[in-house]
């Protein structure tokens, strides 16, 4: 199979349904997001060693795959749907790690160590496509589970980098105003 398909040189991407869409169209910008944000959840995973978290982001990257097709498919009734847990699952794992975290009094910088600094741009990347996401669901119908596990997701991720940042003995950077 041929990487390069040469259907894209004017600017145009296909869709499921074969459908053209210009590449700036907001689908395309929402899915591309995601999968930006696909690719910063790679990269922190291999900067953490903790094989649990290591196999937790693992199955986020397997739901923002399948997200990102859902949203590339514009088929009625046809697209891939997030597994109903999904959001659930990010809950019940921020509250695991919530138990853990000192009590939050102040605004957090991110940085501190690679690890928690990529888990902060997974976070900011996540809201920029979750961003993409409310917009392009003000065109088109799009399954309320999206949304809902992008602004999910985002806290994860957020609550992530504390719990890294705690691991690894890592003082939290305060915002002083």
């Amino acid at each position: 199979m041929k990487i390069y398909t040469k259907t894209g040189d004017k600017g145009q991407t296909g869709l499921y349904s074969g459908r053209r869409l210009s590449k700036a169209h907001p689908r395309v910008e929402a899915y591309g997001t995601v999968d930006e944000l696909n690719s910063f959840v790679g990269l922190l995973r291999d900067t953490v060693n903790d094989e649990a978290i290591r196999a937790e982001l693992l199955a986020q990257q397997h739901h923002l795959f399948a997200l990102g097709a859902a949203m590339a498919d514009d088929r009625p009734g046809e697209a891939y749907r997030l597994p109903d847990h999904a959001a659930t699952d990010l809950e019940t794992s921020i509250d695991r790690m919530n138990e853990e975290l000192p009590k939050m009094t102040h605004f957090i910088l991110p940085g501190g160590a690679p690890a928690v600094s990529h888990a902060h741009v997974c976070r900011t990347v996540c809201r920029r496509a979750e961003r993409r996401t409310v917009e392009l669901a003000g065109e088109v119908e799009l399954d309320d589970s999206i949304i809902i596990y992008l602004n999910r997701l985002s806290d994860w991720f957020f609550v992530l980098s504390r719990h890294l940042s705690l691991k690894m003995g890592v003082e939290e950077i305060r915002w002083i105003s």
